[in-house]
């Protein structure tokens, strides 16, 4: 049977634990859309595969030359780039070899180390990273921990979709952010 103690350490600790993920859900849930309110140009972008609008997004940066090259990070490998936005030729006159497809990484902290080797070939000075508003906060934060301080990191955060989508992303991306909380920054 459990003691008082070990009832009083066990809710003590899932308490702490509460807690912790209603502040972090708190810091995630404070990004804005800032795709709908802000002027974003670098000499490249990189976009997170793995959500609606990101990799259009992207494209419309491009189209618009607020940005010179397009990484689009996390790619199915068998994946071509008309595969992946096949909206291409209605975006202007954009060039198939100022859009990189990079294909290892799998992970959001793998896609910031593997954009930063492209990022430095492409001789970038400056970069937006374009993903959603919520997975927004935790894709920043690897990003200036894996690049150098003399390479700027901007951010575009796009809208995900309906707020019952949104409610379960939230829960999810906040575990995923203690965890890399605790790990990898």
């Amino acid at each position: 049977m459990w003691s008082k103690f070990s009832l009083f350490v066990i809710g003590t600790v899932l308490l702490g634990l509460i807690a912790i993920l209603v502040l972090e859900s708190e810091k995630i849930g404070r990004e804005t859309v800032s795709s709908w309110e802000e002027d974003h140009r670098a000499d490249c972008a990189v976009v997170l595969t793995g959500g609606r609008g990101r990799v259009s997004e992207g494209f419309s940066l491009l189209s618009q030359q607020q940005v010179r090259k397009l990484i689009v990070s996390g790619v199915f490998p068998g994946a071509s780039l008309r595969d992946i936005f096949p909206q291409w030729p209605f975006y202007g006159e954009m060039h198939d070899e100022d859009v990189i497809l990079e294909k290892r990484s799998r992970t959001t902290y793998g896609n910031a180390q593997q954009s930063l080797a492209l990022v430095e070939a492409l001789h970038c000075r400056d970069v937006v990273i374009v993903t959603s508003n919520l997975h927004m906060y935790r894709a920043r934060r690897i990003f200036e921990a894996v690049f150098p301080e003399n390479i700027p990191v901007y951010t575009r955060a796009v809208h995900i979709g309906s707020s019952r989508s949104q409610t379960f992303d939230l829960i999810f991306e906040t575990i995923k952010s203690v965890f890399y909380d605790l790990w990898a920054y």
